[in-house]
This record gives structure tokens, C-alpha cells and sequence, in this order.
């Protein structure tokens, strides 16, 4: 590997190292970010499991609602950690830490990388501790090991994706508060899908937007995967969408940074 490639990847894992040492050093932003989702979980499996279950239909209860809710509650949890990752821009940009990296020799997109890379790691973790939970509450996933390899997949690429986005959603906001609420949009999106209830529950115009907006193929998707059902054509619209927020998120992320400096 030449000096030129390898000099960015090295700049990436010592930006790396930075967050994931912040994330040890702050402890509590990581429980925050995944407490909420699985306050959400408790809430509509314990709460409104037994009659949103019963409407499912085929004799479903509290036990049928927690395999349909736990997709989009996974889905709130990496959109609950990629809103840390725009409050931890934030926080570099108006700090200053920003500008004294622009004066050092390292690579800048590697200032960038660190973030995303972290976010993702912090997001598995999220993940894995809210389906531990759902599995307490309920959740009995059909999926064998094919299926949770492919969902685990799914979800990195989901993350990388939106993570994207909220690191230049971080950069565009004037204050660490403005960013804490920029990305507010994507936590709840879910609800206006097919995360919590069928759309076909929905009136006309509602069940419209559930049905064309990112969310909605996001979520089938995961729960096709890990229920392992078919997941027809919600697959490829979810990746299409992963890929169109993805580049527009590096495209926008990088013209901010390169404009700021």
C-alpha cells in the first residue's frame, strides 16, 4: 500500500480512537440515546401490545405486537445514535478543535471518517442491547443464521447512510442545540410508517406518505429479514434509498467542510 493511501486510513483510525474514547469518557450520551428506544419498546409492548396485537389479526396479541414493533424500534435506536453523531459535529465545530485540526498534517477527510466509523460502532452497540431487551419482552425472531448476518448487514449499511446525513446536518447547524433537533425529522418518521401500526390502518393521504416515504421499505425490509419473510420488492427500494441519502449526506458533509475551511 502506497504512503498516499495509507496515510488517510492511519489519520481515519486515530480520529477513530478519539470518539470511541470520548464515548468511554461519556458514558451517559450512549445510555440517553439508547434508553429512549427502549423506553419506546416497553411503552407499546406492555401499554398497547395487547390491542394494537389484536388488530394484527390471526389471533395476534402482546406477543405477535412485540415481533412486529422491535424492527422499528431497532430502526429508532441507530436513528436515536446517528442524532449523537450531529450533536458531536456540532460540538467540534463551534469549539474550535476543528480549526487546530485544519493546521496539522493529517488527511481532512479523515476528521469526517472518525465520526462516521464511530457512530456505526456505537450503533451496533445500541442495537444489540435493545434486542436483548425485546428478546426479554417477547420477541421471537424466525430468522436463522443467513438471516441475521443479512439483517446485521442491512442495518450497517442503513446506518452508514444516515450518519452521513447527520454529519453534515452537525456542520450546517449554528449551535450544539440546533443540532440536537435537526435531525429530530428522522426519529420520527417511524411512526408515520409501517413501524407501529399496518398502513393499511391509515386514511388515504396518510397511508400515501406511509407508504413512499424511506422509512416504510426501511422497516419491511428488517422485519422480512429477521422474521425471515419475503421481503419482495422493499429490499432493493431500501437500498435505493440507503444510496441516495448516503451520497447526498458525503456530498453535502464534504462541500461544508471544504467551505468552512
Amino acid at each position: 500500500m502506497s504512503t498516499l493511501a495509507f496515510h488517510p486510513l492511519q489519520d481515519s483510525a486515530t480520529m477513530l480512537r478519539r470518539n470511541l474514547k470520548r464515548m468511554l469518557r461519556y458514558p451517559s450520551m450512549t445510555m440517553i440515546l439508547v434508553g429512549m428506544p427502549v423506553v419506546f419498546l416497553l411503552l407499546f409492548v406492555y401499554v398497547f401490545g395487547g390491542t394494537l396485537g389484536a388488530g394484527l389479526g390471526g389471533g395476534g396479541g402482546r406477543a405477535a405486537y412485540a415481533n412486529y414493533v422491535t424492527p422499528a424500534i431497532i430502526l429508532m435506536t441507530v436513528m436515536s445514535t446517528v442524532q449523537g453523531t450531529a450533536i458531536s459535529i456540532a460540538m467540534d465545530m463551534t469549539e474550535g478543535i476543528i480549526t487546530r485540526f485544519r493546521t496539522m498534517h493529517i488527511a481532512r477527510v479523515s476528521v469526517l471518517t472518525g465520526h462516521v466509523l464511530g457512530s456505526v460502532i456505537q450503533a451496533i452497540f445500541g442495537v444489540t442491547i435493545v434486542i436483548g431487551v425485546a428478546l426479554l419482552v417477547g420477541f421471537r425472531p424466525a430468522a436463522g443464521p443467513l438471516g441475521w448476518l443479512a439483517a446485521a448487514g442491512f442495518l450497517i449499511v442503513v446506518t452508514f447512510a444516515f450518519v452521513w446525513l447527520c454529519v453534515a446536518l452537525g456542520q450546517v447547524s449554528k449551535t450544539v442545540e440546533t443540532a440536537s433537533n435537526a435531525p429530530m425529522p428522522l426519529i420520527l418518521l417511524p411512526f408515520l410508517g409501517s413501524g407501529f401500526v399496518p398502513t393499511d390502518s391509515m386514511p388515504a393521504g396518510l397511508r400515501w406518505f406511509a407508504e413512499y416515504q424511506p422509512f416504510t421499505p426501511i422497516i419491511e425490509t428488517l422485519r422480512g429479514l429477521l422474521m425471515d419473510e419475503p421481503i419482495g420488492n422493499h429490499g432493493w427500494i431500501a437500498l435505493t434509498w440507503c444510496a441516495v441519502i448516503a451520497l447526498g449526506g458525503y456530498l453535502w458533509s464534504k462541500r461544508l467542510f471544504n467551505r468552512q475551511s
